[in-house]
C-alpha cells in the first residue's frame, strides 16, 4: 500500500474549504466536546486539511454501505495510514474515522470537490484503495461495490474505467475482457487494438511526473493489464 504515499505528502489547500472543510470543521468541534487528551490532539490535526481527510470520508462511506463496520476494514485503513504517516498520526486519524462513521454527509458534494482538484490517474488509484477496503475480509459485498460505483460516477470516472478496476478485484469468467474494456465477442484484431489503447492509457510513464509511489501503483495496474491480455491470447491460441 505504500504506492499511495504521494496522496498524503503535505496538506492540500483545497481540502480546507468546501464540503470537506465543513465536515472536518464540524468534526473538530464535536471531538473537542470530548475532554480526552487523545481526542483533542486528533481534533487539532484536522485544521491542516489534507487529502487524508477526504480519504477518511470516502473510507467511511464504503465501510457503512452494508450497515456494519468490520474490524478487517478498520485494520486495512489503519495499515494503510501507518505506512504513509506513521503510528502516532495514524492513531489520530483512526479517531477521526470513527467520528466520521457516525456522521451523515453529502457523498456527492465531497466527491465533486475531489473531482475538480485531482487528476484522473489519482482518482483511478483511489478506486483501487476503496475496493481494497471492500475486499479486506476476502468477500464480495454488493452494497459496498454499489457505493464505490456511485463514488466513481461522482468523481467523473467512466463506467468502462470503473469496470476495468472492479475486474481486478471481483473475478469472473469475463474479468480479463473487462480489464481490457472489451466484450468476449471481440475479434482478435479488436483485442489487439484494445490492448494497445489500454497500454497507452495506463502506461506508468503517464504519471511519472507525480512521483515514484504513483508510478509504482500505475505499474501494478499495467502488469494486470498485460496478464489479462496474455490470458485471453492463450485461451484463443493467439501467437
Amino acid at each position: 500500500m505504500s504506492k499511495y504515499g504521494k496522496w498524503l505528502g503535505g496538506g492540500l489547500g483545497w481540502a480546507l474549504g468546501g464540503p470537506i472543510g465543513a465536515i472536518m470543521g464540524f468534526l473538530a468541534g464535536s471531538m473537542f466536546d470530548n475532554m480526552s487528551d487523545g481526542v483533542q490532539v486528533a481534533a487539532k490535526s484536522t485544521s491542516r486539511g489534507d487529502f487524508g481527510a477526504s480519504l477518511l470520508i470516502l473510507s467511511a462511506a464504503v465501510m457503512k454501505a452494508d450497515g456494519k463496520v468490520l474490524k478487517s476494514e478498520l485494520d486495512y485503513v489503519k495499515s494503510f495510514f501507518i505506512k504513509q504517516v506513521g503510528q502516532a498520526e495514524t492513531q489520530q486519524r483512526m479517531l477521526m474515522l470513527k467520528e466520521i462513521i457516525n456522521q451523515e454527509f453529502s457523498l456527492q458534494d465531497v466527491c465533486t470537490q475531489i473531482r475538480y482538484n485531482m487528476q484522473l490517474p489519482l482518482r483511478l488509484q483511489l478506486m483501487h484503495y476503496l475496493f481494497g477496503i471492500s475486499m479486506a475480509d476476502g468477500q464480495i459485498h454488493l452494497s459496498e461495490i454499489e457505493i464505490i460505483r456511485k463514488i466513481a460516477e461522482y468523481l467523473g470516472i467512466s463506467q468502462m474505467d470503473f469496470e476495468s478496476v472492479k475486474a481486478m478485484f471481483v473475478k469472473d469468467t469475463t474479468s480479463a475482457y473487462r480489464i481490457l474494456e472489451i466484450t468476449p465477442d471481440a475479434t482478435d484484431e479488436e483485442l489487439k487494438k484494445a490492448y494497445r489503447r489500454m497500454a497507452l492509457k495506463y502506461h506508468p510513464d503517464k504519471v511519472g511526473h507525480l512521483g515514484d509511489d504513483i508510478q509504482k501503483a500505475a505499474n501494478e495496474k499495467f502488469q494486470k493489464l498485460n496478464a489479462a491480455y496474455e490470458l485471453i491470447k492463450n485461451e484463443r491460441k493467439i501467437i
